[in-house]
Formats: C-alpha cells, structure tokens, sequence
C-alpha cells in the first residue's frame, strides 16, 4: 500500500464497535479486567492507552519497522533510546546536530557516564577515527541540522553493523514519506513529531521506531519504566496531522526548491544550504529517499545585516521549531544551537551569519517576496 493511502487510513477500521471513522480520545488512566489474570491488554496508561497504540502501529508501518512507541516529546524519544546504554559506553554522533540533541548527551548523559564523539559522517574514515573500544551506537541525522549535511545511510548503518554498534536514525527532516532508514539498515528510527508529522505547530511529541522484536521489547521496558508516554489526546491531534503528511511534505518540497534557487541568486546571500545545491548530497539523497524535504539555511554576506533582515520580514515568522504549515526563520546561534560552544559551532559552520528556514506551504511567490524585501532592506543597512 502507497504511503499516501497509508497516512489517509491512520485509525480507520481500528474501533469496530462503532465505526468510527476518526479513532475516538481514550481519556481513561484504568481499565477493568474481565476477571482475576485476564486483561483487555490495557490496565494502565503508562504501559497501553488505546489511541496511543493506534498512533505506534501507524509509525511502525509507515517506517517499516517492528514497533512504535509515541513519546511526550521528540527529546523524550532520543532520552527514551539512549536508555538501551549503560555506564561506560561511547557513541560517535553526527558533527552538524540539533542543539537539543547535543545539550541531552553533554549537559545531562555524560554525568551518567557516557560519553560522545561528534564526526563528520559523510566520511566512512572520520567515523573509524572517532571509535574506541568502547563505542556502543552511533546517532545518525541525515540531513542535518542546520546545513542540511547527507549521510549514506546504508553506508553507516552498515559499518555500525560489523562493529556491533546500534544505530539511531533522527528522521525529523525526511519523514517516512521521504526516507526509511531500517531499510537501509538503521536499527531505530527517532522522530520529533511536533514538526512534520504533527504539522501545524499545535502538538509537542516524539516517536521511536525499532527494527527487531528483542528491540522492541527493551524500548518497551525503558517507554513504560521511564513514562515518557504521549498523552491521549495529543496522540489524536498527531494522527489526525499525519492524515495529510504526504500533501504538506510534497508542497514543503516545492517550496523549498523555489527558496533555494532564489536565495542561491541573491545578491545579498553567500551559500545556501539543501541537499540539491550540492551535487555530492543530491546523489546520495536521491540513491536513498524520495525526495529532499522543506528544510534549508542560508548564509548572509554580513553578520549585521541578521537584525534587520528579520526585522523586516512580514509573511514569514522568526520563530524556532519547524515542519509546520506556516514557514519559519531561525537564528540557530541564539536559538536552537545556542547552547552548543562557540568553538564547536565556528567548526562546523554554525556562524553568525547562518539562518534556518522551514518553508511552509503558502505560495512560493509570496515567500519570495518576503525574503526579497528583508534582504534588500538589510543590505542597505550594511
């Protein structure tokens, strides 16, 4: 079944007793059981809520994979996995990563005694380099976040494989309608689900995707142990947004196209950042995805043109977060990689001069227009 039909039939047929074409709210922390050892296999919340249940078979099916499990946030969900771990273990991480990300394994993970290792993973070598003998997985985005970096998936995975590494794919950007990394080899699939997948910038969530049954059941042990758990009615709002992922993601795309050759011919602008512009990425995204998604950064030519280029915009919102109907520009030095250091950031190009857009759905002219104004009015400034 095609990924459209896939996402348009979340929760349809699922609650027989009546019908219901939209799978109802289960509000309800308890359930009764039919007699003494016997469940209905929902007792309690926090192990089995059946909206919830409704939500993880649908993200298990769309990635391919054995199990979903939803989460009350897409860090809960990397929190969530990073509990396969224990004491003394290394993982080696993308260079280019989400701020978030990096602030959960340095700030909060290290004092737990694992340690990290960040390293270009468009060079099988780099990632050599970084192991030791104590590295235990490895944390793949692909494209990164914000300079849209492709990883070879099938490249990665596959070495993670022969060294007996686990590897986690953040699938954020890419969506399963574009990207499913357990096919190329992943063994868990993580998404924040408050961006694509929910869409329109109303709901905080995160999901797991495992690849193996003996997977499935240690993240089901950590899910229900630690509660990370999607609430019910929240669950409800994700699913009714992934009703219309492959609709939004093909216009995110188109969109995004038109932003990139536009800013690529600006005047004002240095580089942009999308899979395409690069012919390297573009071969690899197209060997391993359907499609490069709605994300792209820029880079201005003057780091004092940033103030009043957003202060001109008018259409477009300077707002974090991503993936929502509405387009969305980001300062990633204040905003989302602020908490990364200075140093790091210089490193792999997280500069003063970089902004992140998430380009929503509205016309690609007006988008233009906007962007237009806000760039020749900042570069007057300079």
């Amino acid at each position: 079944m095609h990924k459209e039909t896939q996402l348009v039939q979340i929760g349809k047929n699922k609650d027989r007793g009546t019908g219901a074409i939209s799978y109802p709210v289960y509000h309800s922390t308890a359930y009764q059981h039919p007699g003494l050892g016997e469940s209905t296999g929902f007792d309690y919340s926090r192990t089995a809520n059946p909206t919830r249940t409704v939500l993880e078979e649908a993200i298990a099916r769309l990635e391919e994979g054995d199990a979903g499990f939803a989460c009350c946030s897409g860090m809960a969900a990397i929190q969530t996995v990073m509990g396969l771990f224990s004491r003394g273990d290394h993982l080696i991480v993308s260079l280019d990563l989400y701020g978030g990300t990096y602030r959960l394994f340095e700030e909060v993970l290290t004092r737990y005694g694992l340690s990290f290792s960040y390293a270009d993973l468009r060079d099988p070598e780099a990632v050599e380099r970084a192991a030791t003998s104590r590295t235990r997985g490895i944390f793949i985005e692909s494209p990164t976040n914000p300079l849209m970096r492709v990883t070879d998936l099938a490249v990665i995975c596959g070495m993670a494989r022969k060294h007996g590494w686990l590897s986690i794919v953040d699938n954020t950007f890419m969506t399963p309608f574009f990207q499913q990394p357990l096919a190329l080899g992943a063994d868990v699939v993580v998404h924040s689900a408050t961006k694509y997948l929910g869409g329109h910038n109303d709901v905080l969530a995160g999901l797991i995707v495992t690849g193996t049954r003996d997977l499935s059941e240690r993240v089901a042990d950590l899910h229900n142990a630690v509660g990370t758990v999607l609430g019910p009615q929240d669950s409800w709002l994700l699913m009714r947004g992934m009703k219309t992922l492959a609709l939004r993601m093909e216009k995110h795309q188109k969109n995004a196209l038109a932003l990139a050759r536009f800013l690529d011919d600006h005047p004002g602008v240095e580089a942009v950042f999308y899979p395409t512009l690069s012919p390297k990425d573009r071969e690899v995204q197209d060997r391993q995805a359907y499609g490069y998604g709605g994300m792209l950064s820029f880079r201005v030519k003057d780091a004092e043109m940033v103030a009043p280029f957003l202060s001109s915009l008018r259409l477009i919102s300077f707002a974090e977060s991503l993936g929502g109907v509405e387009t969305l520009v980001t300062y990633p030095v204040t905003q989302t990689h602020a908490d990364i250091p200075e140093s790091i950031r210089k490193r792999v190009g997280v500069c003063d001069r970089l902004l992140r857009v998430s380009v929503g759905i509205e016309h690609a002219d007006d988008l233009i227009e906007d962007l237009s104004r806000a760039l020749d009015r900042a570069r007057v400034t300079v």
